[in-house]
């Protein structure tokens, strides 16, 4: 079964393209200085990359998941930063708005995340209940026409750039039954009580905006709640579904940089008067990674299929993200080991890979 068209076939060749010329040029600076590079994510907006999976009447191209999953992996293959970024930015603050937000909602947040002027993030995990949505201790409480939001969120992915507009929050809105009653809030980046602290200093995806977010009294109009109050959960659940699929399509893209690494320095490499690729042990290793990396691009694609075709995809997802993670990690080490010292070396070309950065 042949999943991807010529149409996704285009989006690769574009995409592939922007990271090459405009990306990889800078994608060590950034790394080496945590720089977070507007001017790429306003680049993405204008060629019409992050609004591939938005109605057009919300600014955006109305595409598929199988595209996003596409432009996250190419994106990855050169700077995960830059990857992630988009793939946090699209499915887990973007996708939220587009699947539950009101008219109003769409068109004041979706068009300006479309052209690149504006990122969102999702704050969804915390220091104690990490990214377990149920155990939510963030609350927010309703007083007349507004929320009032109190609570601390942990590694929230783009809650700090310049141009960040906005967080979609998950929080505890009441009780029923006895329960936490779980809902999201779009919290504007202005709103008053909302402070973002600085930026992590991370191993890796180091140019990638990645903070704690802490909501002290933050005032929230009423009509910020996203869909109905008390469905947060399943939201949440929603969305870290289709965010599987960016991890894992991130992964793939790393682990094909590790791989097209190892073969170029493999066959330039000589030692004992022949090129290391000869050498059996060194086809074992890539051999692996090629069979490893083909099957966790069809378990990613497999997964953003069959969200486009409505079909169930929760395993799918999970599976993916698992296995195309656990990929990535063992291509990193792996192509360390090919490049033998070179690859202990941060001038080197696998060792910011080696960090998943």
């Amino acid at each position: 079964m042949d999943l991807v068209g010529d149409q996704h076939r285009a989006v690769r060749r574009l995409v592939r393209d922007f990271a090459e010329r405009e990306v990889r040029p800078v994608s060590r600076e950034l790394d080496e200085t945590g720089r977070f590079p507007v001017e790429l994510v306003r680049r993405l907006g204008q060629l019409g990359l992050l609004g591939l999976t938005i109605p057009e009447a919300y600014g955006g191209s109305g595409g598929d998941t199988l595209s996003l999953a596409i432009v996250v992996e190419e994106l990855a293959r050169v700077d995960s930063s830059l990857a992630v970024t988009v793939s946090a930015g699209v499915t887990l603050a973007g996708a939220p708005v587009n699947m539950f937000g009101t008219d109003d909602q769409k068109r004041r947040w979706l068009p300006p995340l479309c052209a690149g002027e504006m990122l969102g993030a999702f704050a969804l995990t915390e220091p104690e209940a990490g990214s377990d949505a149920g155990a939510t201790r963030t609350r927010a409480v309703l007083e007349g026409d507004r929320w009032v939001i109190n609570g601390t969120k942990a590694f929230i992915t783009n809650s700090g750039t310049p141009i960040t507009g906005f967080i979609v929050a998950t929080v505890v809105t009441g009780e029923r039954n006895g329960q936490r009653e779980i809902s999201n809030i779009i919290v504007p980046r202005d709103a008053p009580g909302l402070r973002v602290g600085p930026p992590y200093r991370k191993l890796g995806w180091r140019a990638s905006d990645t903070r704690e977010v802490v909501f002290d009294n933050c005032v929230v109009p009423a009509e910020n709640l996203l869909g109905k109050r008390g469905a947060g959960f399943k939201q949440a659940l929603v969305t870290l579904d289709g965010g599987r699929i960016g991890i894992a399509a991130m992964s793939v893209g790393l682990a094909q940089a590790c791989l097209e690494a190892s073969l170029e320095y493999a066959r330039r490499r000589r030692q004992f008067g022949q090129p290391i690729y000869d050498f059996q042990a060194v086809q074992f290793k890539l051999v692996d990674l090629a069979v490893g990396l083909e099957a966790a691009r069809l378990l990613t694609y497999k997964a953003a299929y069959l969200r486009d075709r409505g079909e169930p995809y929760t395993t799918p997802a999970a599976m993916a993200k698992l296995f195309a993670s656990e990929l990535a990690v063992r291509a990193a080490e792996e192509a360390i080991q090919i490049h033998g010292g070179l690859g202990f070396i941060e001038d080197g070309p696998v060792a910011r890979l080696s960090w998943l950065e």
